[in-house]
């Protein structure tokens, strides 16, 4: 558990579940091969971090089967709701099925290097807008996994989605990019004007250097100044594909807690917001 406590009904909004592979196999072709990291892994790390909830975001190692996430919200319907990924084959019926399962938001991948898609497996934002309308009705949100410096061309098609939009990671930038990177200053705005949400996962990704990851710090800052209201928290876990070596979750919370000290905004971050976005009880 972490060394410090969290607010009641405290969550992890962003994680992945992974095989057993015999039974939930990867997708072919895929970015990454990653270890079994099961359900129960997942829920003992929630236990020892003193987390009671967790949200499931679809990793692109699965693309569109969506299965493995599926079958891990229904046998822990208390605890756990996820962010499915689905392009033009899906129906109407099988969405409104997925958020009797627990999915509250589709993921939309942008995040693109040179160009081209950094990950096989992801799903472009024009697949998911034709599903607007019945996200909407049913209360979900769109995942937008894209590097923030590309985010300013997409605000024109981002400015007509009419659910909330939650942007994974802090932007994904390179902290050598600095906050002052225009496309982050659009983060930082539609995060401010309430356009945008975000999470404040994935330091590491940020190029920040552990255990302390200082880099990425100017980076949640500028985001709780902005709206501490549209905010999120996630450890990445179990940290597919990661820069500089796998982190531990438990120094990923106690570095989020250092630079949350406020406990009004902790518990905004960590309970509240999770708790509207996501679709939970009231703690």
């Amino acid at each position: 558990m972490s060394p410090r406590p969290t607010p009641p009904g405290s969550t992890d909004c962003h994680c992945h579940i992974f095989g057993p592979a015999a039974r939930f196999p990867y997708a072919e072709p895929r970015s990454y091969t990653p270890d079994d990291e099961t359900l129960e892994d997942y829920l003992a790390l929630l236990d020892r971090l003193g987390l009671d909830r967790g949200v499931i975001v679809q990793p692109s190692a699965y693309d569109r089967d969506n299965a493995c996430t599926l079958d891990a919200l229904r046998r822990a319907p208390d605890r756990l709701r996820g962010v499915a990924v689905v392009g033009a084959e899906t129906t109407e019926a099988s969405l409104r099925a997925m958020h009797r399962d627990g999915i509250r938001g589709l993921r939309a991948n942008e995040y693109r290097r040179d160009g081209v898609a950094a990950y096989h497996g992801g799903v472009r934002l024009a697949e998911i807008e034709p599903f607007f309308p019945v996200m909407a009705e049913l209360g979900w949100h769109l995942q937008l996994w894209i590097d923030a410096r590309h985010l300013p061309d997409l605000e024109p098609r981002l400015a007509k989605v009419p659910v909330p939009i939650v942007v994974d990671h802090m932007g994904r930038l390179h902290h050598s990019h600095g906050v002052n990177d225009p496309g982050f200053q659009a983060l930082r705005r539609g995060v401010a004007e309430g356009r945008y949400m975000a999470k404040l996962s994935g330091t590491y990704r940020l190029g920040a250097t552990k255990p302390d990851y200082l880099e990425a710090k100017p980076f949640h800052d500028a985001l709780v100044a902005a709206n501490p209201d549209a905010l999120v928290w996630g450890t990445d876990w179990p940290h597919p594909r990661p820069d500089g070596g796998r982190p531990d979750a438990a120094r990923l919370l106690e570095v989020f807690l250092d630079w949350t000290s406020d406990p009004v905004l902790r518990r905004k971050v960590l309970t509240d917001t999770p708790a509207r976005l996501y679709d939970f009880p009231p703690a």
